[in-house]
């Protein structure tokens, strides 16, 4: 595989790039916000509000979309306007998207400092909520679990990119190291 040149700077850090496009995004972009149907406005409300943390931004009940009715959700942290959508316009009552087929494998949520991360593994321990998975991927530390909806999420921290694992050529060298779920939860506030 050949070197490609470094990726510009964005705001999550600078990479080489595996690959690069001929027609380059512009490194500023970010992931907005991520819509979810759901089955239940309130129990995943309980979930994303109550049991993480987030704060409601916008919520209403009997709200026409795509060609019926049913309840939005929208959540964030930190003031944006909404970094998680939830409805039930196609999805009221239903069961999760079953295994074997394609569509959404997870949604990260970063979390600023290992500490919040922490703090997260702490909020769900209290509710003795299930953990798929903790993984030390070298450049992030990532908990994985479903919400009450069967969607997969991935809670995680950068560590800060002069501290990723690099391969020969520069590359980010990801690890699927265990992550040490009692030494984070030491970290928590």
């Amino acid at each position: 595989m050949t070197s490609q040149p470094n990726t510009p700077a964005g705001p999550q850090g600078s990479i080489v790039a595996a690959a690069r496009s001929p027609r380059p995004i512009d490194p500023g972009v970010t992931i907005g916000h991520v819509h979810l149907r759901t089955a239940d406005i309130d129990r995943i409300r309980h979930f994303y509000v109550d049991v993480l943390g987030f704060d409601v931004t916008a919520e209403a009940r009997g709200v026409p979309g795509w060609g019926t009715t049913g309840d939005l959700l929208f959540v964030s942290a930190g003031g944006y306007h909404h970094h998680l959508g939830f409805n039930t316009w196609k999805s009221a009552g239903g069961g999760p998207q079953p295994d074997g087929v394609a569509g959404l494998h997870h949604v990260a949520i970063r979390y600023p400092t290992r500490a919040a991360l922490a703090d997260a593994l702490r909020r769900l321990r209290e509710i003795d909520w299930p953990i798929r998975q903790a993984t030390d991927h070298g450049t992030h530390e990532a908990i994985y679990l479903s919400d009450p909806d069967g969607n997969d999420l991935e809670l995680m921290c950068d560590r800060p990119p002069d501290q990723w694992p690099r391969d020969a050529d520069g590359h980010a060298a990801y690890a699927d190291g265990e992550l040490d779920l009692d030494g984070l939860l030491a970290e928590a506030p």
